[in-house]
């Protein structure tokens, strides 16, 4: 179970990190329904941390034959971990072993700037290592689908902060979506005050509720 000494908070839930990111993730942004539609789907991630949902994301990718589509899966992460305690984290899940396998072998021994890598024809990873509201505002790439995936938001409230929930709206396509596990109230209007439309929904394993949203349409 990897822990954050800076931030004093677990990587995932305890019940099961892969089955949360599922059902928070995934089917908090509906996207595997939407893929169906788009040529090429940007998901977006505020914290990368093990690469799990990522490995999950790029799973279920795969599950379904592509023709011409593309996924770009861009992660922002100030405290990048190493290969062999990504691989650590992730081997409790022979699910995805795979998918952990390609992400240990191709991760940079000292990542930094921006780490690309092109897993396939139609799979592309970006780990854009530094912080979040410094790297956000001067990215190019518009996002459908957003991975609210920082600590705990009492313990790292910066990547909670109305600001960057301002640039996380500010990169959304219209119709775009967030999901997040975490339901406390700032967080809720910061998505709200921001431009989001916020709904709640029942969380994972013994949390109680979740958040998710949708930029309106223009």
């Amino acid at each position: 179970m990897p822990y954050s000494a800076e931030f004093g908070d677990h990587f995932y839930c305890r019940e099961d990190g892969r089955l949360e990111c599922d059902h928070v993730f995934l089917g908090g942004n509906d996207v595997i329904a939407r893929w169906q539609n788009a040529t090429d789907f940007n998901i977006g991630e505020l914290g990368f941390g093990t690469g799990l949902n990522f490995c999950e994301t790029w799973r279920q990718w795969k599950q379904v034959p592509r023709d011409g589509q593309h996924l770009h899966f861009i992660s922002f992460e100030r405290f990048p971990m190493k290969a062999n305690e990504i691989d650590r984290a992730l081997s409790r899940w022979p699910e995805i072993n795979d998918e952990r396998n390609a992400l240990c072998a191709a991760w940079s021994m000292e990542p930094a700037g921006n780490v690309t890598i092109e897993f396939s024809s139609d799979v592309r990873l970006t780990v854009v290592i530094g912080t979040a509201e410094t790297q956000l505002t001067s990215f190019a790439p518009i996002f459908d689908a957003w991975y609210l995936d920082g600590f705990a938001p009492l313990r790292n409230p910066d990547m909670w902060s109305l600001d960057l929930m301002r640039s996380v709206f500010d990169r959304t396509n219209p119709g775009g979506s967030f999901a997040t596990y975490a339901a406390a109230g700032f967080v809720r209007r910061n998505l709200q005050a921001a431009g989001f439309a916020v709904e709640r929904r029942k969380g994972f394993g013994a949390k109680r509720e979740m958040l998710c949203g949708i930029k309106q349409p223009i």
